[in-house]
């Protein structure tokens, strides 16, 4: 399985690239990219197989790029790691499409309960 990392701060994508592996998924092909239209272009070349993806980032937020996504027929399995998780955005994620949203600070446990139905 291949993940691919959306965040804007490469700190916050080393520590969900651990967090993985400590959750029992770091036997997956782990990629990355610095926002949200640079996703894009990997999510395109690339096709991976499941997106974790922070939600406010410069040149295309998280939330624009799951809509994108899915306007382009894109329906590769999308997660919010993000640093707010309001009732607001939960709805609107899960609207847009989003399987999960695991809200920062997030544990191992997070990991494991939103990703394991995904990933097996």
């Amino acid at each position: 399985m291949d993940i691919l990392i959306i965040d804007d701060s490469k700190a916050m994508r080393m520590i969900v690239r651990k967090t993985l592996r400590q959750a029992g998924f770091g036997d997956h092909t782990v990629r990355e990219a610095g926002d949200g239209a640079e996703g894009l272009k990997a999510i395109e070349e690339q096709k991976p197989d499941l997106i974790l993806c922070d939600w406010n980032m410069p040149n295309m937020n998280g939330i624009q790029l799951l809509e994108t996504l899915r306007d382009k027929g894109i329906t590769v399995p999308f997660g919010f790691v993000t640093s707010e998780g309001t009732a607001d955005m939960r709805a609107q994620a899960a609207h847009a499409g989003a399987k999960f949203l695991i809200a920062k600070p997030f544990t191992v446990e997070a990991f494991e309960t939103a990703l394991k139905p995904l990933l097996g």
